[in-house]
């Protein structure tokens, strides 16, 4: 689930250049309407697991629309402010999310209920959401996205609608969030508005900076990085976040390219060589 959530936050600040402080509002958006479509319309795994992307990429694009034309700081302090409305309301309309003690019983069906099944699920949604993110990225759409993120005004002088290509960039982003936090709500048994907090959003931009938001592996071996140092810490010590935040400092200062850029900048000067 990291993987996903990782990699569609650097969909979006990557080659889009779109920042966000507010990434885990989709996250947590798709994890409560797999829930409501669950327990309130008794739908099946599979259908939740298809409407939770579909109503995060929705409220992503309408969000879009509003602030396609901000960029830079603007944008990532209103995603911010996004991100804590729909904290907001997921914590305080307690008829409908349940309020502090969210949606519980959200398990899987039963011939997913085994959870070697149910990871080999998540896990193969992830890899194909990441290649599908990928394909995109290297497809026509993806050469006029960064042509977008390098110049938005060179990039209309030639035909390109900025604004589509954005505003599709955050409800693409936005989709596979939603598809994550579905997949996290049926791993966990429940959605808590704990999902929307910022700590959640924090998560996301560590994981993609630690990997490196030049290429598209970086968000895959951060997330892989992130989550396998945070799980070894937790067993390890009490201080596990003082031990995490000091190695990821020590990290990104080492290589300002992350894990995954250093790697390529290594390989490509020992091919050179």
């Amino acid at each position: 689930m990291a993987l996903v959530f990782a990699a569609s936050l650097h969909f979006m600040m990557g080659p889009g250049g779109l920042a966000s402080f507010g990434h885990a509002a989709w996250f947590g958006i798709g994890a409560y309407a797999a829930g409501l479509l669950a327990q309130d319309l008794s739908a099946p795994m599979p259908l939740a697991l298809l409407g939770a992307p579909l109503a995060a990429g929705l409220v992503a694009g309408l969000f879009g629309w509003f602030v396609v034309r901000l960029s830079g700081i603007y944008l990532a302090m209103l995603t911010l402010a996004f991100a804590q409305i729909t904290w907001a309301v997921a914590f305080q309309w307690v008829g409908l999310t349940g309020g502090d003690n969210g949606l519980l019983g959200l398990w899987p069906q039963g011939w997913a209920r085994d959870p070697r099944v149910f990871y080999a699920l998540a896990l193969a949604l992830a890899v194909a959401t990441v290649l599908l993110l990928r394909r995109m990225l290297y497809a026509p759409y993806g050469y006029a996205l960064r042509a977008a993120r390098d110049s938005a005004l060179r990039a209309e002088a030639i035909g390109l609608d900025v604004s589509r290509l954005r505003i599709l960039a955050l409800a693409v982003a936005g989709a596979a969030a939603g598809l994550s936090g579905a997949l996290f709500a049926y791993a966990k048994g429940g959605v808590f508005p704990t999902y929307i907090a910022i700590p959640h959003s924090v998560e996301a931009l560590l994981m993609v900076l630690l990997g490196g938001l030049q290429t598209m592996s970086g968000p895959v071996v951060g997330a892989l990085a992130y989550t396998g140092l945070a799980d070894l810490l937790v067993r390890s010590t009490d201080l596990w976040r003082l031990v995490l935040g000091a190695v990821i400092l020590l990290v990104v200062v080492a290589f300002p390219e992350g894990i995954a850029g250093a790697a390529r900048r290594l390989w490509l000067r020992g091919r050179e060589a």
